[in-house]
């Protein structure tokens, strides 16, 4: 039997959803119920806290990166063996791109897809019968986009919960909980967004502070009651981006975090082994692997660390003579020749690749890519087009000379400077690949 989903959206980041779903994960996981977290679009530090709250695995749901048989074979698989999925939107319900109907990464494109009921979290601080008109527009903005229910968070007392959710209801909208104002809840940020789940010495105190926020909020049953069984109509795997080798070597610490659920979910299913090494712990790739890849993370905040792994170092130099080395943004920055941190301090990094890169001049790349391969290699043959996402403060403050890695394009395909760079058998770019194009 699939699972029942329900997908949770609001008007704009910083509604409170991500508390509001790792919450109810934690609280449904508590009732005893197999219950999973989805994230919509790119973000890759979300997936951890629904994994740490429920103890079962987190994926990625993204309608422009993957194509739709590939979006149903991973929705399919999160509905095996599981009562109920929560889906978090990023953003806003229907913030996305405009790339076609059903493509653009917006969670609304997946409550179209798969019918799901959206539960809608309205930030109401500053506003309360105004509400009702923000509750409204969603309702009807799009007649395929269901919204089945309204909570109602950081209220100021309850009097604000009476006047907000009373012209809520006279909508005909059900009002299933609503969470008074506790900055206490709130999870620590840094520049790529929350403090990852891995990092939290307390985090399941949190999480369970989180559930009994919800337990004592929001009526769970009525919830449940509004989810609908999910069932994709198109499911295959064949967007999945290949395993780059039989027996992957792969960067994994406080440095090295940044690797989509889904690529370790396809990759294992084809048979391919995954073994994980910690720089910061001065490991070297195993040489018994056949491809070392090092995924994004935060390398700029462990730089002095990173260059005194004398082993690490040693061992990646020593693997890519003869094997393939693939780094994406923070492993890219880490192949450089140098990474200056937020102090301004220069520290030499792995020099495999030419370029330097600067924490200290910080800019912010954001959006969707599309790469076309320039030659082959850990991503795919020569040719290919890979999708997938950037998002990165740190700086390019020498480009070096090795051949760029992709050919680049944004979201809507307009053309983008190449990407990368790639020296033998080392390649590297800042954006992190999901699923080919």
């Amino acid at each position: 039997m699939t699972a029942r989903a329900i997908i949770i959206g609001a008007p704009r980041s910083g509604s409170g959803k991500t508390s509001v779903t790792i919450g109810l994960l934690r609280a449904l996981a508590r009732r005893g119920l197999r219950a999973r977290g989805a994230k919509s679009g790119p973000d890759y530090i979300d997936p951890g806290f629904h994994t740490a709250a429920t103890g079962l695995p987190g994926v990625n749901l993204d309608s422009w990166a993957m194509a739709p048989g590939l979006l149903g074979a991973l929705a399919g698989e999160a509905a095996k063996d599981t009562d109920i999925v929560v889906i978090e939107s990023a953003m806003g319900l229907f913030d996305g791109i405009p790339a076609g109907a059903g493509r653009s990464g917006a969670a609304a494109d997946l409550a179209r897809l798969y019918g799901l009921p959206v539960l809608l979290v309205l930030d109401v601080s500053g506003q309360s019968q105004t509400a009702a008109a923000v509750a409204k527009g969603f309702a009807c903005y799009d007649r395929d986009v269901r919204i089945a229910g309204v909570v109602l968070n950081r209220l100021g007392s309850e009097r604000h919960r009476k006047l907000a959710g009373e012209a809520i209801h006279a909508l005909g909208l059900p009002v299933v909980g609503g969470i008074l104002r506790d900055p206490t809840l709130s999870l620590p940020e840094r520049h790529l967004g929350l403090v990852q789940a891995g990092e939290h010495a307390d985090l399941q105190k949190h999480l369970d502070r989180l559930a009994d926020m919800v337990e004592a909020s929001l009526d769970i049953d009525a919830i449940l009651a509004l989810a609908t069984p999910l069932e994709p109509p198109l499911a295959d795997f064949k967007n999945a981006l290949p395993p780059p080798g039989q027996r992957i070597a792969l960067a994994c610490d406080a440095a090295f975090t940044f690797l989509y659920p889904h690529h370790a979910l396809t990759w294992r299913a084809v048979g391919a082994e995954i073994v994980p090494f910690s720089p910061l712990a001065d490991e070297a790739p195993p040489p018994d692997c056949d491809v070392c890849w090092l995924p994004g993370g935060y390398p700029e905040l462990h730089a002095a660390q990173l260059s005194a792994a004398s082993s690490f170092r040693a061992g990646v130099k020593e693997f890519a003579a003869t094997k393939p080395v693939h780094g994406e943004c923070g492993g890219f920055m880490a192949l450089g020749e140098s990474l200056t941190d937020a102090d301004g301090a220069s520290h030499a990094m792995l020099g495999l690749l030419g370029h330097s890169t600067s924490f200290a001049k910080r800019k912010m790349n954001l959006g969707y890519r599309q790469a076309t391969l320039r030659t082959d290699g850990p991503l795919g043959r020569a040719g290919s087009v890979v999708r997938g996402h950037e998002f990165h403060y740190a700086q390019m403050t020498e480009a070096g000379s090795d051949e760029p890695f992709a050919d680049l394009a944004d979201g809507l395909g307009n053309p983008l400077p190449a990407s990368g760079g790639r020296r033998g058998n080392v390649s590297g770019t800042f954006f992190h690949a999901i699923a080919k194009g």
